[in-house]
């Protein structure tokens, strides 16, 4: 009987069994012309971008990082040399990522919905950092903003609004 591990391997491997004969067959002349016609293509791009993309530039790098915090706390979780002080700092730093990314998510669907404005929040410690994707930046929508999100925490948090 052949399982899907087996079977996926079995795909990948006759995958890359094709392209390795391609390649072999593939005829010299071809190959050359093919790698010179790539560096003889232009460069020039141009690059547009709107707030949108800025927003989402702004989430993949905070996930990059947080993903590797969770990454090296996991490591120390796992880590039989670690004694159980560092695993149980490492589990509620792990806890504390957690319960903020699931803040920050609140406070944007929350933002979204209130204003109907698409935003991207980090919290970090008792300091919050909005950035708001509008044209319009006035002093008072920002006050509103910060109102919002104040009346979602017990304690006094540090909050800005930024606008892009």
């Amino acid at each position: 009987m052949i399982n899907k591990q087996k079977l996926w391997f079995l795909t990948l491997f006759s995958l890359i069994l094709v392209l390795a004969v391609y390649y072999i067959a593939l005829p010299e002349a071809s190959l050359s012309n093919l790698i010179e016609s790539e560096n003889t293509k232009s460069n020039k791009v141009s690059i547009t971008t709107n707030s949108e993309d800025a927003l989402a530039t702004l989430r993949i790098e905070d996930d990059e990082k947080v993903l590797a915090q969770m990454e090296e706390l996991q490591e120390t979780l796992l880590d039989k040399e670690k004694n159980a002080e560092e695993k149980n700092n490492a589990y509620e730093r792990l806890q504390s990522i957690n319960l903020n990314k699931g803040k920050e998510n609140a406070l944007e669907s929350l933002i979204l919905k209130t204003y109907n404005l698409k935003s991207f929040i980090k919290i970090k410690d008792d300091q919050i950092n909005v950035v708001i994707s509008s044209k319009d930046s006035s002093y008072k929508s920002a006050n509103d903003i910060i109102r919002t999100i104040q009346n979602e925490f017990k304690e006094k948090k540090y909050i800005t609004v930024k606008y892009q």
